[in-house]
């Protein structure tokens, strides 16, 4: 009796010693407050960042919105026909072709990898250098689209073309979207899977009743978002073929016979060249803040469709 409340003591002192430590643990609150100010300052120059181009755009946002949209570019900035549409065509035609050829490849990828190749050093090799690729620099994939799309398939492609550019693009992007697919394969509950084999299911009807219902959200929240990392590179477009100044033809966004067309424009480019131009004339430094504004918008929207995708095939797996 004496021995089992000698342990009951210790137990206690033990209980309290340790609900002290927590109360006082120095360094977990020191990091808990490191992380916040991190999030707190990142945050903070993001939001400077924004304002301050909002407020450089605003006399174009608040003047001439709709002309601003629908106007061509020209190289003066005081033009009032100055505008992004055909850059804006030109960026969502790319986004097209990023959309069509990067997602089913890299998920399809995804789920060889995962579900049907075996685990050896040949798919471990294949998953290093998918890796290794989404880090290149994208001007390397610029040089790459240049050589092979623009001159070596020019027949197909236009040469410089929108359609040379949605496929560099598509091939940049390739291997975030294969990464972010298998991480969401992976996330999928083994259970899951051996439920359906009990039940006599296939491979394929496994993948397809369960992985992929399950892995839709993060899938779609990963390509999507990496479809925004690759419709605002500027490098690879201007070697494969993106120009500034103005087209021979305002071409509308539905409009095929602009896709193979030689020379397009995109809204990265057209934001570089107003910069370039900022020092000479003032005006261009207000233009290429309105063209911020508008391909944030852009990209907002994307990752709103992202959003809205995960919900909705969460609640279906629900």
């Amino acid at each position: 009796m004496a021995k089992s409340r000698l342990i009951g003591n210790r137990t206690n002192k033990m209980m309290v010693q340790a609900m002290q430590q927590r109360a006082f643990d120095v360094r977990g609150r020191t990091f808990q407050i490191t992380l916040l100010a991190m999030l707190l300052i990142s945050l903070f120059i993001l939001t400077v960042l924004i304002v301050d181009v909002v407020i450089d755009s605003w006399g174009i946002l608040t003047g001439r919105p709709g002309g601003f949209l629908s106007g061509t570019m020209r190289s003066l900035s005081d033009d009032p026909k100055q505008g992004v549409h055909q850059a804006l065509v030109g960026t969502f035609w790319i986004a097209v072709f990023v959309v069509v050829l990067s997602f089913p490849i890299g998920i399809c990828a995804a789920i060889w990898l995962e579900e049907y190749a075996l685990k050896n050093r040949f798919t471990r090799f294949i998953e290093l250098n998918i890796r290794n690729l989404a880090g290149v620099p994208s001007i390397v994939y610029g040089l790459l689209g240049l050589f092979l799309f623009v001159k070596g398939l020019e027949g197909l492609t236009g040469g410089k073309s929108i359609a040379s550019a949605g496929i560099t693009l598509a091939i940049l992007v390739l291997p975030i979207v294969i990464i972010t697919a298998q991480e969401a394969i992976r996330a999928v509950p083994q259970e899951l899977k051996e439920g359906a084999y009990g039940v006599g299911a296939t491979k394929w009807a496994m993948v397809r009743s369960q992985v992929l219902p399950y892995a839709a959200p993060g899938i779609f929240t990963g390509t999507l978002l990496s479809m925004s990392r690759g419709i605002g590179e500027a490098a690879p477009l201007l070697l494969v073929g993106a120009v500034s100044g103005r087209l021979g033809s305002n071409s509308g966004f539905f409009d095929l016979s602009g896709v193979t067309a030689e020379h397009f424009m995109a809204m990265p480019v057209i934001i570089v060249e107003w910069v370039q131009n900022s020092g000479r004339d003032p005006g261009f430094a207000e233009a290429a803040a309105a063209a911020i504004v508008v391909l944030l918008v852009f990209v907002i929207l994307m990752n709103a469709a992202a959003i809205f995708l995960r919900n909705h095939f969460e609640k279906k797996r629900g």
